[in-house]
């Protein structure tokens, strides 16, 4: 109910109430991004956005950068064919050590190998989920700067549209007196016309 009235407001409705907002509280009613944006535009400045890779990269610790390198073998085929290889080896080893001397150090079953399966999978579970955490963070972190880009490309534009229409406006007042001055040229000629016999 109330976006259909904040949206059933004109243009210039919308900005006086922003700029009587502005005058009752000042800047501390706004975001950081708000209060960037209006003096930026007080300022006709548009300061250049800065990297994804730059923003998140100042705010990550040792931990995170191990997690994302943990994340990332863990989810190589480098890693599933090690995996695989050292499963293979172990279930041989064990194997040839049961025929060979009835004696392997994790017997069929291989209780000690599950042993450790499940803590690969308990550690490897916690670190992944950190890395997901950390590219989600990472998405609204990227999202906020596109937001702001395409804020500054619609300044740009409003820009150039009022280049425009001052040229629309210059052009237009020339033609006027131009046609003024044709008018008036006409309205001699007419008027020596009508005094010669």
């Amino acid at each position: 109910m109330a976006d259909a009235a904040h949206e059933a407001k004109s243009e210039p409705d919308i900005v006086a109430d922003l700029a009587r907002r502005l005058l009752d509280e000042g800047l501390a009613c706004l975001s950081l991004r708000e209060t960037r944006l209006i003096v930026g535009v007080a300022r006709r400045k548009r300061p250049a956005t800065p990297s994804v890779n730059d923003t998140v990269a100042s705010t990550e610790t040792a931990g995170d950068r191990i997690a994302d390198r943990v994340a990332r073998f863990g989810g190589s085929w480098t890693f599933i064919l090690l995996f695989i290889a050292a499963l293979v080896i172990w279930v041989a080893l064990n194997a040839f050590l049961m025929t060979a001397y009835a004696r392997a150090f994790d017997p069929y079953p291989f209780v000690f190998l599950n042993l450790i399966l499940s803590m690969v999978a308990a550690l490897q579970a916690p670190i992944i989920l950190m890395s997901q955490n950390r590219q989600a963070n990472r998405d609204r972190v990227a999202a906020a700067l596109d937001y702001d880009v395409n804020l500054k490309a619609e300044l740009e534009i409003m820009a150039v549209h009022e280049k425009l229409d001052g040229l629309r406006i210059d052009r237009l007042h020339a033609l006027v007196e131009k046609q003024h001055a044709m008018l008036e040229e006409l309205t001699a000629f007419g008027r020596g016309s009508m005094h010669s016999p």
